[in-house]
């Protein structure tokens, strides 16, 4: 009998999410592993919906018929990562206890939260700045005094 397939939905706009899923590896024994971008509005999200799982709270992990998500994906993905590197080593330590994910996940996510605040902030900043640069640059001189 084969393994069902599993399958990751992330938001794939979402450094966070993005750099996670990189670094991410999975035991082949435990079947064929698919990383969806969400953003990519792949035929998943329709089940997705259906199940009413909000992407925007987390992961959407899909092993078979079962979903799982937010802090149970991250637990259920490290017990199937493989002892790969550093990343996925840590990702065991960290989320194999049940109890655990589910007390970091919501300190992970307010982190999340708080670094695309940051990201965003910094860009705003940088537009400015750049603005501003272009005003000054773009400014002719009167040169009133050159008569």
């Amino acid at each position: 009998m084969s393994s069902p397939p599993i399958i990751l939905v992330y938001d794939g706009d979402c450094p966070v999410c993005r750099n996670y899923t990189k670094y991410l590896s999975i035991k082949r024994a435990a079947g064929n592993f698919e990383l969806l971008n969400a953003r990519d509005n792949p035929p998943i999200i329709q089940e997705i919906n259906a199940a009413r799982l909000d992407m925007d709270e987390g992961f959407v992990l899909k092993i078979g018929d079962r979903f799982y998500h937010g802090a149970d994906a991250i637990h259920t993905l490290a017990l199937l990562s493989t002892p790969t590197g550093t990343f996925n080593r840590l990702n065991f330590l960290i989320f194999r206890s049940k109890l655990l994910s589910r007390t970091i996940y919501p300190i992970l996510k307010t982190g999340h939260a708080l670094l695309l605040l940051m990201l965003m902030l910094m860009l705003m900043l940088m537009l400015m700045l750049m603005l501003m640069l272009m005003l000054m640059l773009g400014k002719q001189k009167l040169n009133n005094l050159q008569h």
